[in-house]
């Protein structure tokens, strides 16, 4: 059984290049049009979504734009490091939706994880 997730937004333990120490990252919203940015407009907090024989038609069948988070997050360059076109009925037999996640914390939490990346301040610099 495959299984997708996906998440709106919240934070995620991850790298910024393979082989790089995990950091505490904050995930930006879902950009719009995006699975991530439709399962948040339903308005759940968490969802299932069984894809396989559930007779769910169009809805599910059109490509939208989802994310891709694994070891490694790069929130600057994310439309490009981490969107792809994807039509959930053919690429998984159920989603998971989490709107808000929390990042999960590594066993040996090294000082790049505990501060977290620097908050983004563009273009207010403030």
């Amino acid at each position: 059984m495959l299984v997708g997730f996906s998440t709106h937004h919240g934070w995620v333990t991850a790298a910024s290049d393979w082989g790089t120490p995990p950091q505490r990252k904050q995930v930006r919203e879902g950009l719009p049009g995006s699975w991530e940015d439709f399962f948040h407009r339903t308005g759940c907090a968490r969802l299932l979504l069984p894809l396989r024989d559930a007779g769910l038609g169009t809805g599910v069948a059109a490509p939208r734009l989802q994310r891709a988070i694994g070891v490694v997050y790069r929130p600057e360059t994310e439309r490009q490091s981490h969107y792809f076109h994807t039509r959930l009925d053919s690429q998984f037999d159920a989603m998971i939706h989490i709107d808000e996640t929390h990042a999960l914390e590594p066993l040996d939490r090294g000082a790049l994880w505990q501060g977290g990346e620097v908050p983004e301040t563009s273009p207010s610099g403030m």
